[in-house]
């Protein structure tokens, strides 16, 4: 398993949370996911590391960005 964190750009409500949760958690390979509004805060948890490529991917096709 693998656990990695990363910090998402412009989410300001539920329905942002929602959409970054649904588009990561469609990767394969992935088991969880947990995304914190207030923070920012993306947790995805994985059977093999997914790489911020990966994720980045993931998190645009919701409409948002990775920061950094």
């Amino acid at each position: 398993m693998s656990t990695e964190t990363y910090t998402v750009s412009g989410m300001t409500c539920g329905h942002c949370v929602a959409s970054v949760t649904e588009e990561v958690s469609e990767l394969p390979g992935v088991t969880d996911v947990a995304v914190d509004l207030g923070s920012g805060r993306l947790t995805v948890t994985s059977a093999e590391p997914l790489g911020a490529d990966t994720v980045r991917g993931a998190v645009e096709e919701a409409g948002y960005s990775l920061a950094g």
